[in-house]
């Protein structure tokens, strides 16, 4: 990023006026061969205070979806499909936290990214979210678009396939995922889960 940081940056476009089209970001090269690679239209990075809410809001719902997962309700491998759509729940919701906090729009996001992970997973480590993990990345392959896991009649139910990843796996790669989006974005995790886990430990 030519040594400018993503908070930096961030700041700056957040005084801004206006909105700053994305080719003045240091991102501008990987999000212009994405928007070739997808055939989606230019994103436009505009900050405010309004997405900035949302993005927290996207995230502590991230955070709610995957808490089914985190305790354990879905750890027996029978229920592999369940633990897949729910991990695709809580991905989509968490990536797009971060896709918010950078400025792109909400519309955006539900017109381009929709139910696929890949997609959501590209955009972001393309804006800064730096979270390059050959597992993750193999697990957004499996989760996308991850309806299919929720709702196999609609597609005839066939046999989908699921990377030969466990439950226990899929807890581990999206905790890991939730807390890179903590992180990058500096949003607190919700109040009920804090208080859940704090409870689990007395």
């Amino acid at each position: 990023m030519g040594g400018t940081s993503r908070r930096d940056w961030l700041r700056g476009i957040a005084a801004a006026p206006v909105m700053v089209p994305a080719i003045t970001s240091p991102w501008a090269k990987a999000l212009a061969s994405l928007h070739d690679r997808y055939e989606d239209a230019p994103a436009v990075l505009r900050r405010s205070r309004e997405g900035c809410g949302l993005s927290r809001d996207r995230y502590h719902s991230a955070e709610i979806a995957f808490a089914a997962i985190e305790a354990g309700f879905f750890s027996d491998p029978r229920y592999i499909r369940q633990t897949l759509h729910q991990a695709g729940a809580s991905a989509k919701l968490a990536l797009c936290a971060h896709l918010l906090d950078v400025g792109i729009t909400d519309e955006w996001n539900a017109e381009h990214i929709r139910q696929d992970i890949t997609k959501a997973l590209a955009y972001a480590n393309a804006t800064g979210f730096g979270h390059d993990c050959p597992d993750m990345a193999r697990l957004a392959v499996v989760l996308s678009p991850f309806w299919k896991w929720g709702y196999p009649h609609l597609n005839g139910d066939p046999p989908i396939n699921d990377g030969g990843f466990t439950p226990d796996q899929v807890r581990v790669l999206i905790r890991a995922m939730l807390d890179r989006v903590q992180d990058v974005t500096g949003h607190s995790r919700p109040r009920a889960l804090l208080h859940g886990r704090r409870g689990a430990m007395t």
